[in-house]
């Protein structure tokens, strides 16, 4: 059985833990490894190292900063698949899905690579006679960065790589559920040449979070789960005095208009809301169907479920995985009861569906309801599961004020050939991300990610520019300096003799 421990000051943590839980083998069942559980003492343990660190990394200089990036970035390479294993292991995922999350990873550890030209400040010479104004950016100092289970890989890495290379010292909190990727990683950025305290990992559940959200040496927090985590996290950082963005959660919708590739649709809508099993935040939860395309693609949708093979990731072939607990796969399944009981048509029932893997496993097959009513649970909660809803809509316009009228406002997708009702959707609907013909608009790693009004706390989005942002803060400095080609006049400041 693993132990799998903190990462404290550049080496695993050696100490007595008062606490631990199970981790487990989502397609088996089988419990793998026993991970630490912090308390509040191993929480000012981490945070103290990274305080003691940030003196000396603030004031490493931007070229050995990226120098160290860019070795990071060959290791991550080079290890890509041991790490991907990992995720498969305690995730769930299969294996192409979790290498798919870590070339994002990748992409987003290249985005930080720049920062030399990312932290350039601005300038204005002869703003008054003979004065100067300048804007540089420092970082905050120790920066808190808690990430979920559904992307143990990618998530810490949307913001670690910015928080670092723009000077910060980390303690990174993962997910209690799949914590070894988080270890993995860290032990490859000390490979790199990242000095001990500057990344520390700290495993726990709410007490850890709680200790970094009210420490008083932590400036920021980022975080990623669900929406009212999100707001828990988000209120009581800001009433500790810290910088916080908080993303939470997300019932990302669909529109197919009535002139659109069906085949192309029904392709996006299995891809986008069964791989990974649905356990993604910019998963696509509802297919809105404008009238008269609703039969037709349901159809197809229900075609290409029968083919999708669920199973052990780690199988050839396998193209969902089980969810990645028993509580949730029995949570998940719980709505499907809940949506008969309210009136939708279970078309697809996935309790059903044939899994190639252990038989005690967290499987739950492909769903999908048709004639879903914005009134049913089904609607209006974050299922994050392997549950597709279709929502039919009469017109264009009511397709749109569906989408607007949801709270979440994370992902969308546009289905349509044409350029004007695309372009009308972009300009309209009201979420952060959208997709045009494409199901998962996630944006690529120069762009940062982030939605709208339930779906974020905090006015700053993830990774890309926004991440330079929220890990930095600005410093305006106005100067004037004694000129001796006009007499050495002193304008009013001291001189320097």
């Amino acid at each position: 059985m693993a132990r799998i421990s903190h990462w404290i000051d550049g080496k695993t943590w050696s100490g007595v833990t008062q606490r631990s839980g199970d981790v487990y083998d989502p397609a088996t069942g089988a419990v793998t490894g026993q991970v630490d559980l912090a308390a509040q003492s191993e929480v000012d343990e981490a945070v103290a190292a990274a305080e003691r660190a940030f003196p000396a990394w603030r004031d490493t200089s931007l070229a050995a900063r990226s120098r160290v990036l860019f070795a990071f970035r060959e290791l991550l390479n080079e290890h890509k698949d041991e790490l991907a294993a990992i995720v498969t292991a305690e995730h769930g995922k299969v294996l192409d899905d979790a290498a798919g999350e870590v070339q994002r990873a990748i992409e987003n550890v290249e985005f930080a690579c720049g920062i030399p030209a990312l932290l350039k400040g601005g300038f204005s010479e002869n703003a008054s006679t003979r004065v100067d104004v300048y804007s540089i950016r420092q970082p905050l100092g120790v920066v808190g960065v808690i990430s979920p289970f559904n992307f143990p890989a990618m998530v810490p890495l949307w913001f670690v790589p910015n928080a670092i290379a723009c000077g910060n010292t980390v303690v990174l909190k993962p997910s209690e559920k799949d914590p070894s990727a988080a270890n993995f990683v860290a032990g490859l950025w000390a490979r790199a040449g990242l000095p001990d305290g500057v990344l520390n990992v700290l495993h726990g559940d709410k007490v850890a979070v709680d200790g970094l959200l009210t420490h008083p040496t932590v400036r920021g927090i980022s975080f990623v789960g669900s929406t009212p985590v999100a707001r828990y996290v988000y209120e009581t950082g800001t009433s500790h005095g810290k910088r916080v963005q908080a993303l939470g959660g997300a019932k990302n919708h669909m529109v197919v208009l009535p002139d659109a590739d069906l085949d192309l649709a029904a392709d996006a809508a299995v891809s986008a809301g069964f791989g990974s099993a649905g356990e993604r935040c910019m998963a696509v939860s509802v297919v809105v169907a404008v009238d008269p395309v609703g039969d037709e693609l349901v159809d197809k949708v229900r075609a290409r479920m029968g083919d999708l093979r669920v199973g052990d990731g780690r199988r050839p072939g396998c193209q969902m995985g089980p969810l990645v607990s028993a509580a949730h796969r029995d949570k998940v399944a719980s709505y499907l009861d809940a949506g008969v009981r309210a009136g939708a048509s279970l078309v697809v029932d996935g309790r059903g569906h044939e899994v190639d893997g252990d038989a005690d496993g967290f499987w739950l097959g492909p769903t999908l309801f048709d004639r879903v009513e914005p009134g049913m649970s089904l609607y209006t909660d974050e299922i994050f599961g392997p549950v597709l809803s279709v929502v039919r809509a009469p017109s264009y316009d009511a397709a749109v004020e569906l989408v607007n009228g949801n709270p979440y406002g994370n992902g969308t997708a546009i289905f349509t050939n044409d350029g004007g009702a695309a372009r009308r959707f972009q300009h309209e609907v009201e979420v952060g991300m959208v997709g045009v013909n494409v199901p998962i608009p996630v944006p690529v790693g120069y762009y940062s990610f982030g939605g709208w009004k339930d779906s974020l706390f905090g006015d700053t989005h993830a990774y890309g520019p926004d991440g330079i942002h929220f890990y930095t803060r600005t410093k305006v400095v106005t100067g004037r300096w004694l000129d001796p080609s006009h007499g050495g006049v002193n304008l009013g400041f001291p001189r320097n003799d």
